[in-house]
């Protein structure tokens, strides 16, 4: 990713930055970003009288990246990461443009380790690995892009999500023999506020997930030529409801050789609403989500497809989403690719036996700087 130099001193000069800056300053301040765009040719079931759009256009990942990092005297790394995101689509009825910081965190980082405060995705969430994504800034786990019939909006991840962009500390051990362990603890993962990081000036309101604890370790090295990347993590806290007592576990692993790297991984969650945003107040809900993929790498071009399993149970009603994926993408320099996407999606319940298809394939141009 090309990145921008910036002075401390320049940034001072524009007001970005609070403080005088000394010659003796440390930290440099870089800026970068990325958006993906896409236009698809969507064929998708109705539901009851509502039809979707035959073609759609999409922009995603819009996010402006400012990072400061420097080496101290002492030899401590320290830095701080914010993410600028735009809030909400200008083409949306609301007609909002705003933008907010999703993440912003401190971190200090030497022979101990490293050590992160603020708000930002934790352990469980930064040492996974799943399927690979081929597509340029798009695949098949949490994808940025999902022409899918919307109805409940079931899990389409095995991240874990209880706490993620929310205030929490973090802290991870060294990489031992390629072995590395994190820990996180959130007080507050108020998911009801989407700018959970505390940077609204919007009314808080009562936290419903709290207490979030996560621990994960991964491996991550290289075996007889064969790159290997293996992860386990498990996350719990606390809801709004006595009976309530959310969880979730999984596991990913990365094969990669000659090119190809094979990568699935699987989740579990209990008493979690399976969208994206958790809601526990469900409980005895149980959701199962598993996902493998291959892709293959040479020289600007990237092919590959990959799939997704969703499962959700609440008291005997069954909700199921499935995604397979194929597409690549061609890298044309300077942090441009542009791809191609084929989705094929099934959204089924018992609930009110429902069955809905989706087809769509679309082209795909990401741009980093």
């Amino acid at each position: 990713m090309k990145k921008t130099l910036l002075a401390t001193t320049a940034l001072v000069t524009t007001g970005l930055l609070a403080g005088p800056a000394l010659a003796s300053d440390p930290l440099k301040v870089t800026v970068g970003g990325n958006v993906v765009t896409g236009f698809y040719f969507v064929d998708a079931d109705n539901v009851s009288s509502t039809s979707y759009q035959d073609t759609k256009v999409a922009v995603v990942a819009r996010n402006i990246d400012i990072k400061a990092e420097g080496t101290l005297d002492n030899g401590l790394v320290a830095g701080v990461d914010a993410k600028l995101q735009l809030s909400n689509d200008w083409n949306s009825s609301n007609h909002s443009s705003a933008a907010s910081f999703r993440q912003l965190f401190a971190y200090l980082e030497g022979s101990f380790g490293k050590f992160e405060i603020g708000g930002t995705d934790g352990a469980a969430y930064k040492m996974h690995y799943t399927s690979p994504w081929f597509v340029p800034g798009n695949g098949v786990d949490s994808p940025n892009i999902l022409n899918i019939v919307p109805y409940y909006g079931e899990r389409h991840s095995t991240f874990s999500l209880l706490a993620t962009d929310a205030n929490k500390v973090s802290y991870f051990t060294p990489r031992f023999a390629g072995f590395q362990l994190g820990v996180s603890y959130t007080p507050d993962a108020n998911n009801k506020n989407p700018k959970a990081n505390g940077l609204s000036l919007a009314a808080k309101t009562d936290a419903y997930m709290r207490d979030v604890f996560e621990i994960a370790g991964n491996y991550a090295g290289t075996l007889g030529g064969v790159d290997l990347g293996v992860d386990g993590f498990y996350t719990t806290g606390k809801g709004d409801h006595d009976n309530v007592d959310p969880e979730e576990y999984g596991f990913g692993a990365n094969v990669g050789y000659a090119g190809f790297t094979l990568g699935g991984a699987w989740y579990r969650s209990e008493d979690i609403w399976a969208v994206f945003d958790p809601d526990p107040s469900y409980y005895n809900n149980e959701n199962t989500t598993w996902t493998l993929g291959l892709k293959y790498a040479t020289g600007p071009w990237t092919v590959g497809t990959a799939y997704l399993d969703g499962d959700q149970d609440w008291d005997g009603y069954s909700y199921k989403v499935k995604t397979l994926q194929v597409g690549g993408g061609y890298n044309l320099g300077s942090g441009v690719d542009l791809g191609l996407d084929i989705q094929f999606s099934n959204y089924k319940n018992n609930d009110n036996d429902l069955d809905y298809d989706s087809k769509s394939a679309g082209l795909v141009l990401a741009i980093a700087f």
